[in-house]
């Protein structure tokens, strides 16, 4: 693919005024980083940083029956949120039980839910989407805010400094955000950048907001936060730190070959309640078979990386994820392991010609600032 055909999001000539180092993102035209990996990293986790996440797709979900919709077409149980604005993780399952996506579904109203899903799978969710609409009959519109009239640009602003720094911005927003806890939203008018929808979530394992706008003010926003001095950070800053917070990258650590429980994702899916939903009875069958952990290379030698083999007394394992921390200065994984491993027990990884001793440790490595394994 060429840059002419990638496609580019209503900041991308921000990216490259600022310098940015440009990469294919999935058929998407990123910033990898500003200059410094590293600087962009620790900003977030030491002061605030932004990210441009508007290659993420909203998909609005309206009618009568959005409720009992997405009862079937999620894993978590949307009857969990009751009150507007409040944010729900799920997994959008196949009948094979394993992940068309991830996402995050916010309750406006009773008629009215909100989803942000992955860049690289919104074309194929919205299609599912409407497969399921047709087949059961629920008579919802489905849209996506991404391109064209009414298209969003979102900017995810991370870091303990991130409210603050964003309140400087949007000081309108203030009042109803304060008190909000994470994983809640609300939607404010009448602001400098117009409506704006603030949501207290974000990739990091640092505090933050990720805020919405139109696409025709989202580069006035990122401006005037660049302005107040949030730094902007890229993709490889937002992959070590999404690691070390220990949460899934959709097509790395899950897909549509993986059973969700296998990755770490039981805690999104509601196998209790007597509702059906698209893959559930599959999900039952199969039961998690391996666990999703993390490790810390003990030996040089190496960097871990993504398909390596993880050789344990109980059978090998798959990492899915790996990378160098910046916070802990050590190589770490996210990784599929056999039952039978425990935390504390050592393992052993397949780097080339050679097998390397890691710890198992459980998830996450770093959250709020602070390390939390040794």
């Amino acid at each position: 693919m060429t840059q002419a055909t990638l496609k580019v999001t209503p900041l991308n000539a921000a990216h490259r005024a600022a310098g940015a180092k440009m990469v294919d993102f999935g058929g998407w035209d990123m910033p990898v980083n500003y200059g410094s990996q590293i600087e962009e990293h620790h900003a977030v986790r030491t002061d605030v940083g932004m990210f441009d996440v508007s290659h993420m797709c909203v998909v609005d979900i309206k009618g009568e029956n959005v409720r009992s919709f997405l009862r079937g077409l999620v894993a978590n149980n949307v009857d969990k949120l009751q009150v507007s604005g409040k944010a729900l993780y799920s997994a959008m399952l196949n009948p094979e039980g394993t992940v068309i996506d991830d996402l995050i579904i916010y309750f406006m109203n009773e008629s009215w839910f909100r989803l942000v899903v992955n860049a690289g799978t919104a074309e194929k969710d919205v299609a599912w989407m409407n497969a399921h609409n047709a087949a059961t009959k629920a008579g919802v519109t489905i849209t996506q805010r991404r391109d064209g009239a009414n298209s969003y640009g979102l900017i995810a602003v991370q870091g303990p400094n991130a409210r603050a720094k964003a309140w400087e911005v949007l000081p309108e927003t203030k009042a109803v955000s304060a008190e909000m806890k994470p994983f809640n939203a609300v939607i404010v008018d009448g602001t400098a950048f117009g409506e704006v929808m603030v949501a207290r979530t974000g990739y990091t394992g640092e505090d933050g907001f990720e805020i919405a706008v139109s696409a025709e003010r989202i580069t006035d926003l990122w401006n005037a936060l660049a302005a107040v001095g949030v730094k902007p950070a890229g993709l490889g800053a937002r992959d070590t730190l999404r690691l070390e917070a220990g949460m899934n990258l959709y097509g790395q650590d899950m897909d549509e070959t993986v059973n969700p429980l296998n990755a770490g994702l039981a805690w999104t899916i509601d196998l209790v309640a007597e509702r059906d939903f698209v893959g559930k009875k599959a999900l039952q069958e199969q039961g998690q078979t391996q666990q999703f952990l993390g490790l810390i290379l003990r030996e040089k030698g190496g960097i871990l990386r993504a398909h390596q083999k993880v050789v344990t007394p109980h059978g090998d394992g798959e990492i899915t994820s790996g990378t160098f921390s910046p916070s802990m200065q050590e190589a770490i994984a996210l990784a599929r392991l056999p039952m039978g491993v425990a935390i504390g027990d050592t393992v052993h990884v397949q780097i080339r010609d050679k097998q390397l001793a890691a710890t198992v440790v459980k998830l996450p490595f770093v959250r709020n600032g602070k390390v939390l394994v040794a």
